[in-house]
Order: structure tokens, then C-alpha cells, then sequence
């Protein structure tokens, strides 16, 4: 597959009111990183730099609807998962993924934001193995690998995907990413941590950051080292809004192409 610029990517994921993370923070990255973002919004949230206020879960038909409408007319080059909203829609929507054959899925499985607020109950969680299955890559951080089972090696194998540990919860002048695929040998990217409070929604950008260089039709592991690049960019780049863990730069960090 050659390069697609204009790759069409389409995001399944919560809303988030004050623009760090989610939605917000997917639709900046896709269209930063050259794509076309196109969206099923699984959850409404109240939520600004210091915490989440409110949630109100989008029903399942609705996001099947949305994902219908866009699929069916524009079409889809690579799909990003994040905030799902409840069981059922994380069962109903691995049932309607699987019919897209060979369209890339970067699951990024969101239990709990930047703030410490809680976007995913036991029961949504449980079906995360469902999302797992169908994934080209799923990239938890520590704390959710360790809530989905502890071992990426496992997960890998068990789902049959790959698996991005990010190492940002890890003590340390020094982030260390690890990329594990079944038969494979582990990749790791190395890095000096960048000392900001303003991170809201680094786990939104690299995830879509990867399903957008993956629908641009560059390889896993190229498409994660752009990622990585970008959000190291946008951090640096973050304007220092809120109170409490303020939103990136998405716009501030350079042309990204």
C-alpha cells in the first residue's frame, strides 16, 4: 500500500468539554498529522484540567449509527478506539468492526483520565477482550495494562495483536515505550521525560497519531515513532491552560507531515 494523505480515520471515543483529551484531542491530531478525522462519539463529558464532572454514555444505536454513516459514504482507512461508554457498546461494537476486513484498529483501552476520574466501569472493562481481538494494536498505559491482566506478552498472545506499552506512570528521568508482538521481538523507545503538569490527553494523541500513520500506509513500528515524535512536540508546545493537568499544543508543535 503507497502513501495515502488524505487517509480517512475514523475515531470511536468520548467527548471531552475542555478539549484536551478525547474526541477533541483526536480530531486536532488526525487533521495535524495530514488525515481527514471523522467521528462516533460513544460519551458526553463535563470535564476541565482538574477532573471529570459528569459523563452521559451515547446509546449503542446511536454510535453504530454514526459509524454506518461515515463508513458507508466516505469510507475508512484506519479506525481509533478510545472511551467506550458502557458494555454493550464495546460488545456490539466489536460484532460491527469485524465486518471491516484489513482496516488497521489502534484500541486505546481508557479507564481513567489524566486527572485521576474514573471513565470506564468493571463491567466495561470486562469487554475490553472483545476489542482486543479485533485490534491491530492496543496501547495501555501501566496502570490499565495491569488491569487487563498484567503481562503485554499475554495480552499479545491471548488477542492476537500488538501491544504498545506506554511507560509514563514509570518512575524516572527516563520514558521507555515497549512494543510486543506474538513471535516477535520486543521494540523499545527510549526518551527523556519532559517535566509538565500540561499532559491532558497524551494517551488520545498517540493513539490517533498511530492509526493515522497506519492509514497513511506506514508500518507499525514507523508509524508509533512519528507518534511519539508528535506528541513529544505537543507537549513541549502545551499553552499552560487550567488549573490542573492543562490540555497540549496539538496546533503549536509544527507542521507534522
Amino acid at each position: 500500500m503507497g502513501p495515502n494523505p488524505t487517509a480517512r480515520i475514523l475515531i470511536i471515543a468520548g467527548s471531552d468539554s475542555g478539549g484536551g483529551a478525547g474526541i477533541q484531542a483526536d480530531i486536532k491530531t488526525v487533521t495535524m498529522l495530514g488525515g481527514h478525522a471523522m467521528t462516533a462519539i460513544t460519551a458526553i463529558t463535563a470535564q476541565n484540567t482538574l477532573g471529570v464532572t459528569a459523563v452521559h454514555t451515547v446509546p449503542v444505536e446511536m454510535v453504530l449509527a454514526q459509524i454506518d454513516a461515515v463508513v458507508g459514504d466516505i469510507g475508512v482507512d484506519a479506525i481509533k478506539i478510545g472511551m467506550i461508554g458502557s458494555r454493550e457498546t464495546a460488545e456490539m461494537l466489536s460484532e460491527r468492526l469485524k465486518a471491516l476486513v484489513g482496516i488497521p484498529i489502534v484500541f486505546d483501552p481508557v479507564m481513567v483520565a489524566t486527572s485521576g476520574s474514573s471513565l470506564a466501569g468493571r463491567d466495561t472493562v470486562a469487554a475490553f477482550g472483545d476489542l482486543m481481538d479485533i485490534a491491530t494494536i492496543v496501547t495501555p498505559n501501566l496502570p490499565e495494562l495491569a488491569a487487563l491482566g498484567g503481562s503485554a506478552e499475554t495480552l499479545a498472545r491471548r488477542h492476537d495483536c500488538a501491544v504498545l506499552v506506554k511507560g509514563g506512570h514509570a518512575p524516572g528521568h527516563m520514558l521507555v515505550d515497549r512494543l510486543v508482538r506474538e513471535g516477535m521481538s520486543p521494540v523499545e523507545w527510549r526518551s527523556d521525560r519532559i517535566d509538565t503538569r500540561h499532559d491532558h490527553g497524551t494517551g488520545c494523541t498517540l493513539a490517533s497519531a498511530v492509526a493515522t500513520g497506519l492509514g497513511q500506509g506506514v508500518n507499525l513500528v514507523e508509524a508509533i515513532g512519528h507518534a511519539r515524535e508528535y506528541v513529544r512536540a505537543v507537549l513541549t508546545a502545551a499553552p499552560g491552560l487550567g488549573d490542573g493537568h492543562g490540555p497540549m499544543g496539538h496546533g503549536l508543535g509544527g507542521v507534522f507531515r
